[in-house]
């Protein structure tokens, strides 16, 4: 699992902050983004799929462009925690559907 880490503004409008910490499963072709619910942690995940659906992601590049298009995944995934689309583990689950 490779684990990147950057700067990345928060939203904390409705107690949603995004810290730096994403990571890239190989094994899963998923991407996980850490997301803070009012000072809970919630692993927001993105498969390569979706990457490739929305933004032509190869597999060699998956983490380069989660980080470049991250605000967008960020968006989706607040709409989600805020709909309270959790999957049975506790995670969100974006899907291409979900970016916009």
């Amino acid at each position: 699992m490779q684990l990147t880490s950057h700067r990345t503004p928060a939203s904390a409008d409705k107690g949603i902050l995004f810290p730096k910490l994403e990571c890239w499963n190989a094994l899963t072709k998923m991407a996980t983004v850490a997301v803070d619910v009012n000072k809970k942690r919630v692993l927001c995940r993105i498969s390569l799929e979706s990457l490739t659906d929305k933004f032509g992601s190869s597999e060699g590049e998956p983490m380069r462009l989660l980080i470049r298009h991250r605000p967008a995944i960020q968006e989706a995934a607040s709409r989600l925690i805020e709909n309270k689309n959790y999957e049975e583990d506790g995670s969100v689950l974006i899907r291409t559907r979900d970016l916009l």
